[in-house]
């Protein structure tokens, strides 16, 4: 006997099954709409136009005139050569202290929940505070830090480094990397938790030392998390500008500006919304080709594993 072919269900009923996930999902796509793409297009469109706050008649399209004066300003180019020392310098030593910090907190001990906790704690200062406060241990008139420079005999004299072009930009990363460690020490600290202990029982007995334990199990498994954590932390350090506002205000000299904090100069103190935008346009672009390459080299350690 054939089969009775099933009835269709009427047009509205299937246009209503079809559109019930997007009904459940529409509150926060009207968000991430409202808060990320409308502002992110109008930033966009800014960049074309010539929109200047104090000036009534602004605000009218002019192409690409931004980013002629962008490739001739010598402001923007030393911020971008800022930008990469301050990025590398600030992400590599928040791994590698965070790493060392992971590896010591993965060792059993009387008290680890509370050192974890502490580790956790700059984590938790907000950003402006901490930048006052390590403003003032580089100031040598009420703070140590020079004067202990001085006494290792780093500095001719007890003086505040943030006056110095030459070393004024160590005085942001060194608070960047207090107040980033905790992000690489706990999730370096979850991702070593993972690891089988049997595979260090194993190398252990095959005569592995500590640190080749190290090199052919430990780093091999964090080579993954490594890399998505470090895509992340460069993408927010890149963008990064309240430690820098507060502590330097890009000074001296412009030692200390990086595009951030050029935006920043451009948007609220020279209120030149369209060439600020211009600047965070182009800065868009380089950290999106810089997530693609990590995301790429990351596909590839994992393929490598399987």
């Amino acid at each position: 006997m054939p089969a009775t072919p099933a009835p269709s269900r009427p047009f509205l009923r299937r246009l209503g099954d079809g559109l019930e996930p997007w009904l459940y999902t529409a509150p926060s796509l009207l968000i991430i709409l409202a808060v990320m793409l409308i502002p992110l297009a109008v930033g966009i469109s800014y960049a074309f136009r010539d929109v200047q706050i104090l000036n009534p008649f602004s605000g009218g399209f002019i192409g690409l005139d931004h980013f002629r004066a962008l490739a001739s300003d010598d402001a923007f180019l030393g911020a971008l050569r800022n930008t990469v020392t301050w990025t590398f310098l600030t992400v590599l030593l928040q791994l590698v202290f965070g790493l060392i910090l992971a590896l010591l907190l993965d060792v059993p001990f009387r008290g680890r929940g509370l050192a974890q906790a502490l580790v956790f704690l700059p984590w938790a200062v907000p950003t402006f505070l901490a930048g006052l406060n390590w403003a003032w241990l580089f100031n040598p008139t009420i703070g140590p830090i020079p004067h202990w420079l001085y006494a290792l005999g780093l500095l001719p004299e007890p003086s505040n480094i943030l006056a110095d072009p030459n070393l004024a930009l160590w005085g942001p990363i060194t608070a960047a990397v207090w107040w980033g460690i905790p992000f690489f020490a706990i999730t370096l600290l979850a991702a070593l938790q993972s690891i089988p202990a049997d595979l260090y029982e194993a190398a252990q007995i095959d005569g592995a030392g500590p640190l080749q334990r190290f090199r052919s199990i430990t780093l091999p498994f964090l080579a993954p998390v490594i890399a998505i954590t470090v895509l992340l932390r460069t993408v927010w350090v890149a963008n990064f500008t309240d430690l820098i506002v507060v502590m330097t205000g890009g000074g001296p000299a412009d030692r200390t500006q990086t595009v951030a904090s050029y935006i920043f100069t451009q948007a609220f103190k020279k209120l030149d919304f369209g060439y600020a935008s211009a600047i965070s346009l182009v800065l868009l672009v380089l950290l999106l080709t810089y997530a693609l390459l990590i995301l790429l080299i990351r596909q590839r350690l994992i393929d490598g594993d399987k």
